[in-house]
Protein backbone atom coordinates (compact mmCIF):
# COMPACT_ATOMS: atom_id res chain seq x y z
CA UNK A 1 0.00 0.00 0.00
CA UNK A 2 1.45 3.36 -1.04
CA UNK A 3 1.19 6.29 1.33
CA UNK A 4 2.87 9.60 2.02
CA UNK A 5 4.49 10.02 5.39
CA UNK A 6 3.70 13.10 7.46
CA UNK A 7 7.15 14.46 6.54
CA UNK A 8 6.42 13.97 2.81
CA UNK A 9 3.06 15.72 3.11
CA UNK A 10 4.79 18.58 4.90
CA UNK A 11 7.39 18.82 2.11
CA UNK A 12 4.66 18.94 -0.54
CA UNK A 13 2.86 21.70 1.34
CA UNK A 14 5.99 23.74 2.11
CA UNK A 15 8.10 23.17 -1.05
CA UNK A 16 5.37 22.50 -3.61
CA UNK A 17 6.65 19.08 -4.62
CA UNK A 18 7.71 15.74 -3.19
CA UNK A 19 9.25 12.45 -4.38
CA UNK A 20 7.35 9.70 -2.54
CA UNK A 21 9.08 6.58 -1.29
CA UNK A 22 7.33 4.48 -3.91
CA UNK A 23 8.39 2.77 -7.13
CA UNK A 24 6.29 0.96 -9.71
CA UNK A 25 7.19 -2.71 -10.30
CA UNK A 26 9.85 -3.35 -12.94
CA UNK A 27 7.44 -5.32 -15.12
CA UNK A 28 5.01 -2.37 -15.15
CA UNK A 29 7.80 -0.02 -16.21
CA UNK A 30 8.84 -2.41 -18.98
CA UNK A 31 5.27 -2.48 -20.34
CA UNK A 32 5.12 1.30 -20.22
CA UNK A 33 8.34 1.56 -22.23
CA UNK A 34 6.79 -0.62 -24.91
CA UNK A 35 3.71 1.60 -24.86
CA UNK A 36 5.86 4.72 -25.33
CA UNK A 37 7.59 3.16 -28.34
CA UNK A 38 4.23 2.26 -29.85
CA UNK A 39 2.76 5.73 -29.27
CA UNK A 40 5.69 7.40 -30.96
CA UNK A 41 5.26 5.10 -33.98
CA UNK A 42 1.50 5.80 -34.03
CA UNK A 43 1.98 9.59 -34.01
CA UNK A 44 4.72 10.27 -36.58
CA UNK A 45 3.62 13.87 -37.10
CA UNK A 46 3.82 14.83 -33.41
CA UNK A 47 6.96 15.65 -31.46
CA UNK A 48 7.36 12.98 -28.74
CA UNK A 49 7.50 15.75 -26.11
CA UNK A 50 4.03 16.92 -27.13
CA UNK A 51 1.88 13.79 -26.87
CA UNK A 52 -0.94 15.47 -24.97
CA UNK A 53 -3.86 13.33 -23.77
CA UNK A 54 -1.91 10.19 -24.57
CA UNK A 55 -4.28 8.20 -22.34
CA UNK A 56 -7.14 8.52 -24.87
CA UNK A 57 -7.02 5.63 -27.31
CA UNK A 58 -9.60 7.06 -29.71
CA UNK A 59 -8.53 10.00 -31.88
CA UNK A 60 -8.76 13.03 -29.61
CA UNK A 61 -9.36 16.73 -30.22
CA UNK A 62 -5.63 17.46 -29.96
CA UNK A 63 -4.78 15.16 -32.87
CA UNK A 64 -2.94 12.57 -30.76
CA UNK A 65 -3.74 8.87 -30.80
CA UNK A 66 -3.21 7.49 -27.31
CA UNK A 67 -3.16 4.14 -25.51
CA UNK A 68 -5.38 2.44 -22.96
CA UNK A 69 -2.28 1.39 -21.01
CA UNK A 70 -1.74 5.00 -19.96
CA UNK A 71 -5.38 5.36 -18.90
CA UNK A 72 -4.84 2.27 -16.77
CA UNK A 73 -1.78 3.94 -15.24
CA UNK A 74 -3.80 7.03 -14.30
CA UNK A 75 -6.15 4.75 -12.33
CA UNK A 76 -3.36 2.90 -10.51
CA UNK A 77 -4.57 2.60 -6.88
CA UNK A 78 -1.14 3.32 -5.40
CA UNK A 79 -0.82 6.54 -7.40
CA UNK A 80 -4.32 7.57 -6.34
CA UNK A 81 -3.47 6.86 -2.69
CA UNK A 82 -0.47 9.21 -2.94
CA UNK A 83 -2.50 11.91 -4.68
CA UNK A 84 -5.33 11.61 -2.18
CA UNK A 85 -2.91 12.51 0.61
CA UNK A 86 -2.42 15.99 -0.88
CA UNK A 87 -5.72 16.87 -2.60
CA UNK A 88 -8.23 14.83 -0.62
CA UNK A 89 -10.57 11.87 -1.31
CA UNK A 90 -12.46 13.36 -4.28
CA UNK A 91 -10.22 12.84 -7.31
CA UNK A 92 -10.97 13.80 -10.92
CA UNK A 93 -8.61 12.85 -13.76
CA UNK A 94 -8.57 15.54 -16.45
CA UNK A 95 -5.28 15.14 -18.35
CA UNK A 96 -2.28 12.98 -19.14
CA UNK A 97 0.73 14.21 -21.12
CA UNK A 98 3.54 11.98 -22.36
CA UNK A 99 6.84 13.90 -22.40
CA UNK A 100 9.47 11.89 -24.27
CA UNK A 101 12.82 13.57 -24.96
CA UNK A 102 14.77 11.57 -27.55
CA UNK A 103 18.47 11.02 -26.95
CA UNK A 104 20.47 13.98 -28.24
CA UNK A 105 17.34 15.69 -29.54
CA UNK A 106 15.07 16.39 -26.55
CA UNK A 107 13.46 19.82 -26.45
CA UNK A 108 13.48 22.27 -23.53
CA UNK A 109 10.44 23.06 -21.41
CA UNK A 110 10.78 26.74 -20.33
CA UNK A 111 10.16 27.60 -16.70
CA UNK A 112 6.43 28.14 -16.19
CA UNK A 113 3.42 27.54 -13.97
CA UNK A 114 0.94 24.92 -15.10
CA UNK A 115 -2.05 26.94 -13.96
CA UNK A 116 -1.24 29.59 -16.58
CA UNK A 117 -2.45 27.12 -19.25
CA UNK A 118 -5.42 25.47 -17.53
CA UNK A 119 -9.14 26.36 -17.12
CA UNK A 120 -9.49 24.72 -13.69
CA UNK A 121 -11.30 26.89 -11.14
CA UNK A 122 -10.37 27.07 -8.40
CA UNK A 123 -6.83 26.10 -9.42
CA UNK A 124 -6.11 23.08 -7.24
CA UNK A 125 -4.40 20.46 -9.38
CA UNK A 126 -1.75 17.92 -8.43
CA UNK A 127 0.47 16.50 -11.17
CA UNK A 128 1.97 13.03 -10.73
CA UNK A 129 5.10 12.91 -12.93
CA UNK A 130 5.91 9.22 -13.50
CA UNK A 131 9.38 8.36 -14.82
CA UNK A 132 9.38 5.65 -17.48
CA UNK A 133 13.11 6.03 -18.12
CA UNK A 134 15.68 7.24 -15.62
CA UNK A 135 15.23 11.01 -15.47
CA UNK A 136 18.42 12.83 -14.46
CA UNK A 137 20.06 16.20 -15.03
CA UNK A 138 22.00 14.94 -18.05
CA UNK A 139 18.90 13.98 -20.03
CA UNK A 140 16.71 16.92 -19.07
CA UNK A 141 14.89 15.93 -15.88
CA UNK A 142 12.21 18.03 -14.23
CA UNK A 143 13.54 21.20 -12.58
CA UNK A 144 11.54 23.08 -9.94
CA UNK A 145 11.79 26.30 -7.95
CA UNK A 146 10.97 25.16 -4.40
CA UNK A 147 8.39 27.23 -2.50
CA UNK A 148 7.42 29.17 -5.64
CA UNK A 149 3.83 27.98 -5.12
CA UNK A 150 3.42 29.57 -1.70
CA UNK A 151 1.72 32.79 -2.76
CA UNK A 152 -0.93 30.75 -4.53
CA UNK A 153 -1.03 33.06 -7.53
CA UNK A 154 -0.13 33.02 -11.19
CA UNK A 155 2.81 35.18 -12.19
CA UNK A 156 3.01 37.03 -15.48
CA UNK A 157 4.23 34.94 -18.41
CA UNK A 158 5.56 35.94 -21.81
CA UNK A 159 5.76 34.23 -25.20
CA UNK A 160 9.15 32.57 -25.58
CA UNK A 161 9.70 32.51 -29.34
CA UNK A 162 12.90 30.51 -29.34
CA UNK A 163 12.83 27.46 -31.58
CA UNK A 164 12.49 23.88 -30.32
CA UNK A 165 10.54 24.50 -27.14
CA UNK A 166 7.90 22.09 -25.87
CA UNK A 167 5.79 24.95 -24.49
CA UNK A 168 5.63 28.53 -25.71
CA UNK A 169 4.91 30.46 -22.49
CA UNK A 170 7.51 31.19 -19.82
CA UNK A 171 7.38 32.95 -16.47
CA UNK A 172 8.96 36.41 -16.32
CA UNK A 173 12.65 36.27 -15.23
CA UNK A 174 12.09 38.27 -12.03
CA UNK A 175 10.21 35.28 -10.62
CA UNK A 176 13.27 33.04 -11.05
CA UNK A 177 15.52 34.67 -8.48
CA UNK A 178 15.44 31.59 -6.25
CA UNK A 179 17.62 28.70 -7.50
CA UNK A 180 15.94 25.74 -9.18
CA UNK A 181 16.69 22.13 -8.28
CA UNK A 182 16.77 18.95 -10.34
CA UNK A 183 14.15 16.33 -9.49
CA UNK A 184 16.04 13.19 -10.47
CA UNK A 185 14.04 9.95 -10.64
CA UNK A 186 14.78 6.32 -11.34
CA UNK A 187 12.45 4.60 -13.78
CA UNK A 188 9.27 3.77 -11.91
CA UNK A 189 9.61 6.58 -9.41
CA UNK A 190 7.38 9.63 -9.45
CA UNK A 191 7.12 13.15 -8.14
CA UNK A 192 4.03 15.12 -7.17
CA UNK A 193 3.86 18.87 -7.71
CA UNK A 194 1.44 21.71 -7.08
CA UNK A 195 -0.29 23.67 -9.84
CA UNK A 196 1.39 26.95 -8.82
CA UNK A 197 4.95 25.56 -8.65
CA UNK A 198 7.38 27.11 -11.17
CA UNK A 199 9.10 24.34 -13.10
CA UNK A 200 10.52 23.29 -16.46
CA UNK A 201 13.33 21.14 -17.87
CA UNK A 202 16.47 21.50 -19.94
CA UNK A 203 17.24 20.03 -23.36
CA UNK A 204 18.37 16.43 -23.61
CA UNK A 205 21.82 16.36 -25.20
CA UNK A 206 22.74 13.01 -23.65
CA UNK A 207 22.74 9.60 -25.30
CA UNK A 208 19.82 8.44 -23.16
CA UNK A 209 16.12 8.97 -23.82
CA UNK A 210 14.00 10.57 -21.09
CA UNK A 211 10.35 9.55 -21.09
CA UNK A 212 7.81 10.39 -18.41
CA UNK A 213 4.06 10.76 -18.00
CA UNK A 214 2.50 13.81 -16.32
CA UNK A 215 -0.91 12.80 -14.94
CA UNK A 216 -3.24 15.66 -14.00
CA UNK A 217 -5.67 15.29 -11.10
CA UNK A 218 -7.98 17.88 -9.57
CA UNK A 219 -10.13 17.66 -6.42
CA UNK A 220 -13.88 17.31 -6.68
CA UNK A 221 -14.20 20.90 -5.43
CA UNK A 222 -12.76 22.23 -8.72
CA UNK A 223 -14.52 22.78 -12.02
CA UNK A 224 -13.28 22.36 -15.58
CA UNK A 225 -14.30 25.72 -17.07
CA UNK A 226 -14.46 24.75 -20.73
CA UNK A 227 -15.47 28.29 -21.72
CA UNK A 228 -12.31 30.02 -20.47
CA UNK A 229 -9.94 29.18 -23.34
CA UNK A 230 -10.67 28.89 -27.04
CA UNK A 231 -9.20 25.81 -28.77
CA UNK A 232 -5.83 26.68 -30.27
CA UNK A 233 -2.07 26.23 -30.22
CA UNK A 234 -1.01 29.08 -27.94
CA UNK A 235 0.60 26.51 -25.64
CA UNK A 236 3.00 25.43 -28.37
CA UNK A 237 0.75 22.56 -29.50
CA UNK A 238 -2.96 22.09 -30.13
CA UNK A 239 -5.19 22.13 -27.03
CA UNK A 240 -8.98 21.85 -26.96
CA UNK A 241 -10.50 21.94 -23.48
CA UNK A 242 -14.00 22.09 -24.94
CA UNK A 243 -13.73 18.36 -25.69
CA UNK A 244 -11.48 17.32 -22.79
CA UNK A 245 -12.87 14.17 -21.12
CA UNK A 246 -13.01 13.86 -17.33
CA UNK A 247 -13.04 10.77 -15.13
CA UNK A 248 -14.30 10.74 -11.54
CA UNK A 249 -11.87 8.23 -10.05
CA UNK A 250 -12.66 8.56 -6.35
CA UNK A 251 -15.28 10.22 -4.20
CA UNK A 252 -17.68 12.85 -5.52
CA UNK A 253 -17.84 15.83 -7.84
CA UNK A 254 -18.54 18.34 -5.07
CA UNK A 255 -19.25 21.11 -7.58
CA UNK A 256 -22.05 19.13 -9.21
CA UNK A 257 -21.14 20.90 -12.45
CA UNK A 258 -18.37 18.90 -14.07
CA UNK A 259 -19.47 17.13 -17.25
CA UNK A 260 -18.24 13.53 -17.37
CA UNK A 261 -19.77 12.78 -20.78
CA UNK A 262 -17.98 15.29 -23.02
CA UNK A 263 -15.13 13.81 -25.03
CA UNK A 264 -15.90 10.17 -24.28
CA UNK A 265 -16.53 7.76 -27.14
CA UNK A 266 -18.58 4.59 -26.91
Amino acid sequence: MAQLSSAEIEQYQSSGYVVPQFTLPAETVARLRSTVDRLIDMNPGVRPEQLVNAHIANPNAEGVRGADELLELTRHPDILDLVEAVIGPDIILWGCHLFCKPAGDGMEVPMHQDGHYWPIRPLATCTAWVAIDDSVAENGCLRVVPESHREGKLHQHYTDDRERLTLSQAVQPQHLEQPSVDVELKAGQMSLHDVYLIHGSNVNTSQNRRAGVAIRYMPGTSLMRRDLFEPGDNSGFKVDFSQRPLWLLRGEDKTGLNDFNVGHHG
